[in-house]
């Protein structure tokens, strides 16, 4: 069941959204060789928790940080360890935050000092292709419109979307109904509506869309080992342009 957000849970959620936001923010500020995803877990946990919130993935079906920190062919789920990045790195940080019971949930994937570029364009791809689907996040439009947008976008540039993992519906639980994928055809599945709000996640690969799970259970990798970038927002559905709750400074809407 979908369930619509008032106006109020919004207000909450949003909340929730500047405090992941933030967490991406100081996590952001700190990578650069040298530092270990360790380090940047105890970062965003010490910021969540100050700002009176709580790491929406440590301990979910027993993940054991508040961070997922996936490593150049690690697409999602990773671990934070204690390994040093690396020069010409690329690290995906994905934060979620609980605020007055309320979740949200964003991701981006950074350049560790200077990278090459094809892992720069593989980052940005990634990014765009969120925004490509934005436009389809409005009143008269399907779910699948929003995929189809993302998956045309992406394979238009050579690369692939993982079909595996797909996003979700977010409000009182971190994930709800309904799925969202980031391909399949236009046209399908619930029309949205206002008050629905999503964690919309493109998860872009260099070569194949396949992927592995390792043997933790969680970490996925792609089976070619080439590069994956992750780029991931919540946002609400409204009568106009949709609402992203996890982007600072610039107010809720498609603004870059």
């Amino acid at each position: 069941m979908i369930v619509l957000k008032s106006k109020k849970e919004l207000e909450i959620m949003r909340e929730a959204g500047l405090i992941t936001a933030g967490a991406l923010r100081v996590v952001q500020e700190q990578i650069r060789p040298g530092v270990t995803t360790a380090y940047l877990n105890r970062l965003a946990e010490e910021y969540i928790l100050s700002r009176s919130a709580t790491p929406a993935f440590k301990g979910y079906n027993g993940f054991p940080a508040s961070i997922c920190a996936s490593v150049n062919a690690q697409v999602v789920h990773g671990f934070p360890n204690d390994i040093e990045l690396q020069e010409g790195d690329i690290v995906s940080i994905d934060i979620g935050a609980f605020y007055n019971g309320y979740c949200a949930d964003a991701a981006r994937t950074f350049p560790v000092g200077n990278i090459s570029d094809e892992a720069a364009a593989l980052i940005e791809a990634a990014k765009n292709s969120f925004f490509e689907g934005l436009k389809y996040a409005r009143l008269g439009y399907r779910l699948s419109d929003l995929s189809h947008a993302i998956q045309s976008y992406v394979e238009a540039r050579g690369f692939s979307v993982v079909k595996s993992f797909v996003g979700h519906g977010i409000g009182q639980k971190m994930h709800e109904d309904p799925q969202v994928p980031n391909f399949g055809p236009p046209g399908m599945g619930p029309r949205l509506r206002p008050g629905m709000t999503l964690a919309i996640e493109p998860m872009v690969n260099q070569g194949t869309d396949e992927v592995d799970i390792q043997a933790d259970g969680w970490t996925v990798l792609t089976r070619d080992r080439k590069l994956s970038a992750h780029y991931e927002n919540t946002i609400a559905i409204t009568d106009g342009d949709p609402l992203i709750l996890t982007l600072e400074g610039q107010g809720y809407h498609d603004v870059r």
